[in-house]
């Protein structure tokens, strides 16, 4: 099972102090945002080219494969050599420029779905990067908006069986951006693997209050480490009620 792990940014050295426990807590891949989308202009976007020194002294360290977001081709091409994995954000999703250039590319590519996506223009996003020759696409389950202020987003969780009705692509769930509340993060981690989720993308921090982005949805390394005890658990459960 792919589970992402790391900050929602690359804030500093402490990169690669959250990329070596996340490892060894179980995680299989890094994530950690270089260039962040932001809803205002005035907010912290992250490091930029300065955290690619940082990402790849992480990846030399655990061996873990990088997931990271571009939101332009020129990001791609500055992305590229330290890159495992491209994110494309729930912004980017209908960009179908964008994507058919995802298209053209040799790297997998983790497909967020947008904020006001259908299930059938999800399947209909990632094709403009299947057709395009890139085969290898993995959605991403984060939550649509919808009237209900209590959560940052609504997770659909009936997408995920939805999608595997509708096509042969793997969706993994980001219960992070899907809440936006930690202590709902893990519940909804478990709900979407019942579902069928082919894996999860969490935010994890060192100090989730003092993160520049997305602290009040970051697991602090205890709770990382609950949330894989409980994952190990739930997978032992699915594999004894297909048995």
């Amino acid at each position: 099972m792919m589970i992402i792990a790391g900050p929602c940014a690359i804030e500093g050295d402490n990169f690669i102090t959250i990329a070596k426990v996340v490892k060894e807590l179980g995680a299989t891949h890094l994530r950690g945002g270089i260039f962040k989308p932001r809803s205002s202009p005035f907010r912290w976007s992250g490091l930029h080219e300065a955290a690619i020194p940082l990402a790849r002294e992480a990846k030399r360290i655990t061996g873990l494969p990088y997931v990271v977001e571009a939101m332009n081709a020129k990001q791609i091409e500055l992305l590229y050599d330290v890159a495992d994995y491209f994110q494309v954000g729930a912004r980017n999703q209908q960009d179908s420029e964008l994507l058919r250039e995802f298209g053209r590319q040799d790297k997998p590519v983790i497909l967020k779905r947008g904020m006001a996506t259908t299930i059938e223009e999800f399947v209909m996003a990632a094709d403009f990067i299947t057709t395009e020759g890139n085969k290898n696409v993995i959605l991403c389950e984060r939550g649509i908006r919808t009237f209900e202020p209590y959560t940052r987003n609504t997770f659909d969780v009936s997408c995920i069986p939805a999608i595997h009705d509708l096509c042969d692509l793997q969706i993994i769930a980001d219960p992070s951006h899907g809440t936006g509340r930690v202590e709902l993060v893990t519940p909804v981690a478990l709900a979407a693997l019942a579902a069928g989720a082919d894996g999860l993308m969490i935010e994890v921090h060192d100090d989730p209050p003092k993160a520049m982005t997305d602290g009040q949805q970051s697991l602090t390394f205890a709770e990382f480490d609950q949330l894989m005890r409980k994952v190990n658990k739930m997978q032992e459960a699915l594999e004894w009620i297909t048995d």
